[in-house]
Formats: structure tokens, sequence, C-alpha cells
């Protein structure tokens, strides 16, 4: 790697040149050695080409949740041993699977050789480290517990992915069969159904209503499926771009939790984050309010989110926490009476994390059986459509049959 670089000689005389190295501190260490004294080293950015350019998009892609626990658990190991801060993160910089990763990680290198705290280096790069993040980092550098911080941010992160892929996985049977099912529809309106279409025709028979319909749409299909290409692509471009707004985004999460059989079970996975996440905070020793600021953008909902804050106004004004989580509605009599109990006694973050587990335990009960749930729909959608179709094709030929046996 390239690197440009200014700096003074022995004489106080300015110089500048391109070194290739490894990293900075490489630069600085050869210049240093041969007497000069470097004032600014950067890497030198070259124009790529389109290819390149492609190609330098894939390999940066931002980190997944598995490079961020592992970046935790690494972490929390180096400082649990004693290694320095610096030489902590210079050392998985360099050793960084995700490309992206390493970048961030350098330069959160260079911020911390200038002076600035881990949490702050962390808060400038909020695409890859969230807000709760941030604020645990930030509680373990006032505590002088990071190893601490690491490792209850690797376990949260864990069974944050522990989640997504229960979720995944239950959803995958419903999509396969949605998909299979919009396949065949296309294939039998553009292909299938033109074929009886010219048979009917010649037929000249009064055709039943399960046949028209099957001919009108079909006909539909044939006619116009470059306008209908075209508007499910433009149409699914408008959509993310109004979901990518404010108002968008808060009514697609509201509407999410107001799904059939879906809905509920995504509410009680964003409130089983929820706890967890506030547990996290309110035991690290993050102030009330600003636990609940930090975890109303952790919960990955607009629309929690915005009720999560409406707690913190509440509390700001005087309510005890077990009234505001009722004032919004979110919160089963089971939760808020844990909730309660927990005030009470003052082990909110224990009473919290119950919740959590309580939450995950009813998540993953339901997504057990949502294929279950789901698998008599898909049955009714997929015989009503056999049965249209069967009306609509055989009905028309069991006439022509009957008119072919009279001719005779």
């Amino acid at each position: 790697m390239q690197f440009e670089y200014k700096a003074r000689g022995r004489g106080g005389e300015a110089l500048t040149g391109v070194i290739e190295a490894p990293s900075k501190e490489a630069v600085a260490t050869q210049l240093t050695t041969q007497g000069v004294t470097p004032i600014q080293i950067l890497a030198k950015s070259g124009v790529p080409t389109e290819k390149s350019s492609v190609l330098e998009r894939f390999r940066k892609r931002p980190p997944n949740i598995d490079d961020l626990i592992f970046l935790s658990r690494q972490m929390y190991a180096l400082m649990k041993a004693g290694v320095p801060m610096l030489r902590s993160i210079g050392g998985l910089a360099e050793s960084a699977r995700n490309e992206r990763l390493r970048e961030v990680l350098q330069k959160i290198r260079d911020d911390l050789e200038s002076g600035r705290t881990l949490s702050a280096s962390l808060a400038r790069h909020p695409r890859v480290f969230s807000s709760l993040y941030v604020s645990i980092m930030q509680v373990g550098e006032t505590t002088g517990q990071m190893d601490d911080a690491f490792l209850q941010m690797a376990r949260y992160l864990e069974q944050e992915k522990h989640t997504r892929a229960r979720i995944r996985q239950a959803m995958r049977y419903p999509v396969i069969v949605l998909g299979a099912i919009s396949i065949a529809i296309v294939i039998i309106n553009l292909m299938v159904i033109p074929a009886f279409a010219q048979m009917f025709a010649n037929a000249r028979l009064e055709l039943p209503w399960a046949t028209k319909l099957l001919l009108a749409v079909s006909a539909f299909f044939v006619n116009y499926w470059p306008h209908m290409l075209v508007g499910l692509f433009g149409g699914i471009w408008l959509l993310r771009r109004y979901l990518r707004t404010a108002r968008g985004a808060y009514r697609w999460d509201r509407l999410k939790l107001r799904l059939p059989i879906i809905g509920p079970i995504v509410l009680r996975s964003i409130l089983a984050r929820f706890s967890r996440a506030f547990a996290i905070s309110f035991k690290a020793g993050v102030p009330l309010v600003a636990a609940l600021t930090t975890v109303s953008n952790a919960v990955d909902n607009h629309f929690v989110g915005d009720k999560v804050r409406s707690m913190r106004n509440g509390i700001e004004r005087g309510d005890s926490l077990t009234r505001t989580a009722a004032a919004t509605g979110l919160f089963t009599t089971v939760i808020l009476q844990m909730l309660s109990v927990g005030e009470e006694t003052g082990s909110v973050d224990a009473m919290l994390l119950e919740a959590a587990d309580f939450y995950e335990r009813e998540v993953d009960y339901d997504l057990k059986y949502l294929s279950d749930a789901l698998e008599p729909i898909l049955i009714a959608g997929v015989g009503v459509m056999v049965l249209i179709l069967a009306l609509g094709v055989f009905l028309p030929m069991w006439d022509m049959a009957q008119i072919a046996r009279s001719g005779r």
C-alpha cells in the first residue's frame, strides 16, 4: 500500500514523497529511522476503473453481525489479558477479515493516537457501531471495565444473531411457496391459457365464468406484460424510496406489527431486543433517560422507538418506569408486574433480563409453529387457484366432448 507523506528533514527543510508500506506506523518508523520527522501521512488514492470500483465496493461491504461478534470477543480477550487498547485495535485492524471493518479500525486507531476516547472514535462510524455499542463502551471507559463492556456486547449480539436466524428459518418455507406460486401464475397465464384460448374460440361455445376469468387475466398478461414488468420494478423503486423517509419507515414498522400471525411474533422479538438492550445499559450504569434514548434507536423499529421515547418523556416528568411502560400499550401484564417488582427491589436490570428471556422463549415457541399456522392458509390459496383453473379449463372441454358425441 502506498502512502504520501509530508515531513521535515534534519535541517528543517520541507520534504514530500511516496512510500510503500503495510501501515502508517511502518511509514513513520521508516522516516524516523532516516532522521526525518513526519508531519502528515496519508494513504495514496488512485483513480479506479469501473471494474475495479465494483470489485472494491464488493470487498468493502459493511461488516455483518458475525464480524462485530468476532471483534467484541477478541477485544474482550485482549482487554482481559491486559493488552493496551491501542495495540489491541491495531492488531485487529491488520487481521480483520472484512475490508470495511479493517479501514474503520485503522481510523479508530488513528483517533486514539490523536487523543480521542474509544467511545468517541466509535461514534464517528454510526453505520458500523450502533448507539448502544457506543454507550456501553462509554460506560466501560467511565468504570474502567472495558473487558466487561465488550463481553456484554458480544453476548447481546450473539443473542440477536440467534433470534434473526430463527426468524429467517421460519419464513423460508412460506417465501419459497409464495415464490413458486407466483412463477406458476406467470407461466400459466403467458403460455398455457393462450393455447386453450385459441381452441375455445374455434369451438364457439358459451364459456362459463371461470373460463372467462382465466381468459381475461391471461389476455391482460399477454398484452401488458412489459408494462406490468416496468410497473413492478418502478413500484419497488418508489416503495424503497418511500420507506427511506421518516414517515414511510414509521408507517411500515407500525404495519409490520399489525400483520396477522406474523405481527405478534415481530412485536415480541422487538420487545425482547428492547428488554435485553435496556437491561445491559441499566446494569452498565447508563442513566435511565440516556438508556431509553439509546435503546429507542437499538430496537430497529421506528414505531416502537417512538413509544420508548415517550417512556423517556414520562420519566422526565417524574412518572415511574412501570407507569410509563404501561402507557405505551406494548407490554403484557406479566412484564409490567416484573418491572414493578424490579423498581421496588432495586433490581430492574435482573427483571428486564427475565423479561427478555420470557419474550425470547415466546418467540421460539411461535416460530416453531409458524409453518404449521401458515400451511393451511397456503394450501387453501393453492386449492382455490387449482379449482378455478380446473373449472375454467375442463368445463369447456367437457362441453366440447358432449358436442362431439352428439354430432356423431
